[in-house]
């Protein structure tokens, strides 16, 4: 049974899978709502609906993991909708409580789909691509731990090939042949290697060449098969790949390359002998069923939208694909069967043209959470260029650090470029923040231009030196709408 503990700071799961097993991989100290609210502030501005949503969403897998193991798995993930025009932090949201709980993660837009039968990506792909995600962040967290190991064994590996080791030959009518003969030559040979290793620690080696077999990336083609299938043809071309790298030996050819190289190459092979496919195969399937999160973007272009003629079937047919996935099901990759019953599933959507409810019905209760997102306003795009641990205004400054100039943004300076993206939002398309990238390089333009040649150690963006660089573009609205 898993520890029950209260505190935010201090929860652990202990047993995941209701065996008594301890699932070290699944031990992440999960923080209360509130919490999770607070670290989500930092980089996102505003959406206080949409964070309360997720944040109870976040909580609620770990009071899954501490119910009793007879209910814990008819406890589906309550999935989310959010609805809103592009830029509001839709996409940002998700990214950020998937750091926050370590948990597998991809987006994926729902318009790229096709239905099964036509050419195109098929949904169980997303899957596929989720643990894909998941078995590279495994194997970099089992190569860091046998990261030390594998230097230590590249080490001797290096050394081996610039002091190569004397062969041992048995005795013949009473004398050696070759080899080391006694004691005294035994330590010679440990003395100069050790002369040769100080020597590398030291860097002192890094500029010679030295001889040693690589992997030659020049692998004999693959024979083309055509198949056809369910899966989408880019999946089945990968799979077929990693089929066939198998079955046919690694080539190798002798390079010669410089020791700091060689080093590298030597450290990466011997981190891949160390690592444990099969355990970091096990850990990514099972952080993917209990903690996965798939985020599918434009869930709007695929509403039928009253129709069911054209491409709105091809649209019905994409829902009803994924209704499967959302529900739960079990998915085949290459790694083996991944079941998606509780992976969390976040679909936003701008529904400018269509609605919600064109969804089919039963994909529509398989997201029983919607939240509608909030439109940014002057406020909001102040708070954005400022407040942010990544905030812009904090990047063109570190940016242009580089190049010696001193960069300053004037208070004034700063309402004004919210005031503009604001304008511009509101007369042409609303594309939220993203707003805020296109006037500000438009404003940097120059100083950027002229940065590397010194021209201008200090400027100061205010209010009049952004009035001067856009005045022409925000006279013509129609030039606005192009340019802006």
């Amino acid at each position: 049974m898993a520890k029950k503990i209260q505190s935010g700071k201090d929860i652990k799961v202990k047993d995941i899978n209701g065996k008594g097993e301890t699932n070290t991989l699944l031990k992440i100290d999960f923080m209360t709502p509130k919490e999770i609210i607070k670290e989500l502030d930092k980089y996102v501005i505003g959406q206080d609906k949409a964070k309360k949503s997720v944040a109870i969403a976040l909580r609620t897998r770990f009071r899954r993991n501490n119910v009793p193991d007879e209910i814990r798995d008819d406890i589906v993930p309550k999935n989310i909708l959010l609805i809103g025009p592009t830029g509001v932090g839709k996409t940002e949201i998700a990214r950020r409580i998937a750091k926050l709980s370590d948990s597998p993660f991809i987006k994926v837009e729902a318009s790229k789909f096709t239905e099964v039968g036509y050419m195109g990506r098929d949904v169980e792909s997303m899957v596929r691509d989720l643990v894909e995600t998941a078995f590279i962040n495994e194997k970099t967290k089992e190569t860091e731990q046998v990261i030390d190991k594998a230097k230590q064994n590249a080490e001797e590996l290096l050394l081996d090939i610039l002091i190569p080791r004397p062969p041992q030959t048995a005795k013949k009518n009473g004398a050696v042949k070759g080899g080391i003969k006694d004691e005294s030559d035994k330590d010679s040979y440990y003395n100069t290697r050790e002369k040769f290793r100080k020597m590398f620690l030291e860097g002192k080696l890094n500029d010679r060449f030295v001889e040693m077999e690589v992997k030659s990336s020049n692998k004999a083609p693959i024979p083309v098969i055509e198949i056809f299938s369910q899966s989408g043809m880019d999946d089945i071309g990968q799979d077929f790949k990693d089929i066939f790298s198998n079955i046919f030996p690694k080539q190798k050819k002798l390079e010669k390359v410089r020791v700091s190289e060689a080093f590298d190459i030597l450290v990466r092979e011997e981190s891949e002998r160390l690592v444990d496919n099969d355990k970091v195969v096990k850990n990514a399937i099972q952080r993917v069923e209990n903690s996965g999160l798939i985020f599918i973007d434009e869930i709007d272009k695929i509403a039928s939208r009253e129709k069911s003629y054209g491409p709105d079937v091809s649209r019905e047919g994409v829902q009803r694909d994924l209704l499967p996935i959302i529900e739960g099901s079990n998915v085949m990759t290459k790694y083996g069967v991944v079941k998606t019953d509780h992976i969390l599933f976040i679909a936003a959507g701008a529904f400018h043209v269509s609605k919600p409810s064109d969804l089919i019905p039963e994909l529509q209760g398989r997201f029983p959470i919607r939240v509608e997102m909030d439109s940014l306003s002057k406020k909001e795009f102040v708070r954005i260029l400022t407040e942010p641990k990544g905030a812009l205004i904090k990047q063109y400054i570190e940016l242009l650090k580089t190049e010696n100039v001193a960069l300053n943004f004037a208070e004034d300076g700063i309402e004004r470029i919210a005031e503009i993206a604001e304008e511009v939002n509101l007369k042409t398309e609303n594309i939220g923040a993203r707003r805020l990238h296109t006037i500000l390089e438009k404003i940097m333009e120059d100083v950027s231009f002229e940065a590397p040649y010194g021209k201008a150690k200090k400027v100061l963006i205010n209010k009049d030196y952004i009035d001067e660089r856009l005045k022409e573009i925000i006279k013509d609205e129609d030039l606005s709408r192009y340019i802006l």
